[in-house]
């Protein structure tokens, strides 16, 4: 989805909301132009940029699972400064963990439903 379209968007609820908050004239709603299909370096650099953003969140999960596990095996011989310290590093790992398959889920469905459109 592009930035204009959004725009777009945002203007289409502010003349709502300056409808019903008893506004005399909506100003009629202008919509800007979208980029042609045929702008392939911008599909390319978002594709870039969505791929990058996966990637960075899979390698905090897991450098947080590796830490936690660490934390994990300092406890277990011994060596661990702080009980709380380790307890709080796997607990905040479990949710990362949860967080990071609740989203790959909801891709999932995505896609899924992208794939059953006709066209």
């Amino acid at each position: 989805m592009s930035w204009a379209a959004i725009e777009a968007v945002a203007q289409l609820g502010q003349a709502q909301a300056g409808a019903s908050a008893g506004a005399q004239a909506l100003q009629p709603l202008q919509m800007p132009s979208l980029p042609n299909a045929g702008d392939a370096p911008a599909a390319t650099a978002a594709g870039a940029s969505f791929g990058h953003m996966v990637s960075t969140g899979l390698d905090a999960v897991n450098g947080q699972l590796l830490g936690a596990q660490t934390g994990l095996q300092q406890l277990a011989t011994g060596s661990a400064p702080n009980l709380h310290q380790v307890m709080i590093d796997l607990e905040e790992a479990r949710l990362s963990f949860q967080l990071m398959m609740q989203v790959r889920n909801r891709l999932l469905e995505s896609y899924q439903d992208v794939m059953k459109m006709q066209v």
